[in-house]
């Protein structure tokens, strides 16, 4: 059985672990911003002031530029917006769902099997028992 110092340690483990997940996230979209800003003013020299690719259209680089920005938009709504509503502890918290109602199931059909008597109900508290020595 683990002590309650030991569950703290494992706590904090996972906080800083997500911390720094989410902080690297972060750095990205920054960094990805900053790649955009960068590369749009690339584009508007070598369209306006190298006169690159103006005989096909007058002024592409803004549908670079808007393709790009749109891009970036879906990123920062991940990073942001999304990332909250169906992050890490919505994962745990559905998967947890899932994990009762398949258990109330199995209980109900257990429940079943033993009223019909095709199962012993000695055996499935054995079973219980070793499966929940497992899982700790």
């Amino acid at each position: 059985m683990k002590s309650k110092a030991d569950t703290n340690l494992v706590l904090d483990h996972e906080l800083y672990e997500k911390s720094r997940k989410r902080i690297k996230q972060k750095k990205r979209l920054y960094n990805h911003f900053i790649l955009f800003a960068l590369s749009v003013v690339l584009f508007y020299v070598l369209n306006k002031v190298l006169r690159v690719g103006e005989y096909l259209v007058d002024s592409w680089y803004l549908y670079v530029a808007v393709v790009w920005f749109f891009i970036w938009l879906l990123h920062f709504i991940n990073v942001f917006i999304t990332h909250k509503f169906f992050g890490e502890d919505w994962e745990r918290e559905q998967t947890e769902k899932l994990i009762l109602k398949h258990q109330k199931r199995v209980d109900k059909l257990e429940k079943k099997l033993i009223k019909k008597g095709v199962l012993n109900p000695i055996d499935t508290e054995k079973k219980r028992g070793e499966n929940n020595q497992e899982t700790q």
